[in-house]
């Protein structure tokens, strides 16, 4: 029985090649269009520093930049659930980020778009406790909204110029 998944897996594997499909991160995909090519805007904050951090680990620091990316990002903090005594138990963090990818050599904008998300943490243990659980949350926000960030410029990759 073991053959015949391997038989599957072998022809969706020609199937794919034979179709086009290119991996993005593999020789001659999109993404090698941004490796190392992108200059971030400064951050102005932690979690701006959060999620720099993470774009430069996904797209490299800039040895030769070609691009920039420009962010505007906004978080709010909303409680969600409240006990009887009036004691916020959980909150989410709603992240939005406004980017826009610029051509550097003539301040051409190529690629702009929205990104947004949420995550939560619980606010019922220590004040400790408390406080790493909503820093982790900013950190897994920034996360979410970083990858969604390198997901639509690998997607307008294609069209940018060399």
């Amino acid at each position: 029985m073991w053959w015949s998944d391997r038989r599957a897996f072998l022809a969706g594997a020609l199937a794919l090649g034979g179709c086009g499909f290119t991996p993005a991160y593999g020789p001659g995909g999109t993404a090698g269009r941004l490796q190392g090519r992108v200059l971030i805007d400064a951050p102005q904050d932690r979690n701006g520093y959060l999620l720099v951090r993470h774009l430069e680990d996904r797209l490299g620091r800039a040895a030769a930049p070609r691009y920039g990316l420009s962010l505007a990002l906004d978080i709010e903090r909303d409680r969600m659930a409240v006990a009887a005594d009036n004691i916020t138990t959980r909150f989410n963090l709603i992240g939005r980020v406004r980017y826009m990818l610029s051509d550097m050599e003539d301040d051409r904008e190529l690629a702009s778009g929205n990104v947004e998300s949420f995550t939560g943490y619980s606010a019922t243990g220590s004040t400790a406790a408390t406080q790493t659980a909503e820093a982790d949350a900013h950190e897994r926000l920034m996360t979410i909204l970083g990858d969604q960030i390198v997901t639509r410029l690998m997607a307008a990759s294609g069209d940018l110029p060399e």
